[in-house]
């Protein structure tokens, strides 16, 4: 078997090297994700059950809710209540 030096090998080479590093950075953070503080709590992480699960939709929805009266009645004490005292913020 012979092989021809044309200089390509030089410029695979460098390109499988720059690969081989690339590869191993991926690969040790990677290996980094299981370490740490976050992690206990990754793996402690469970599916809710269908109870919790709708306890937090109920309790989700009226915090929405709440927040969406909130920003209405804003509204109307801007626009009919006290437009005099909100001028400022259109100028």
């Amino acid at each position: 078997m012979s092989s021809v030096n044309d200089g390509s090998s030089e410029q695979s080479g460098a390109f499988e090297d720059r690969v081989q590093a690339w590869q191993d950075g991926i690969e040790s953070g990677i290996r980094g994700l299981g370490k740490g503080s976050w992690a206990r709590i990754i793996k402690m992480a469970r599916k809710p059950s269908s109870l919790e699960f709708k306890q937090t939709c109920i309790v989700c929805g009226i915090g929405m809710f709440v927040l969406g009266f909130i920003g209405y009645v804003m509204l109307v004490l801007m626009d009919n209540v006290l437009p005099s005292f909100f001028e400022w913020l259109i100028n």
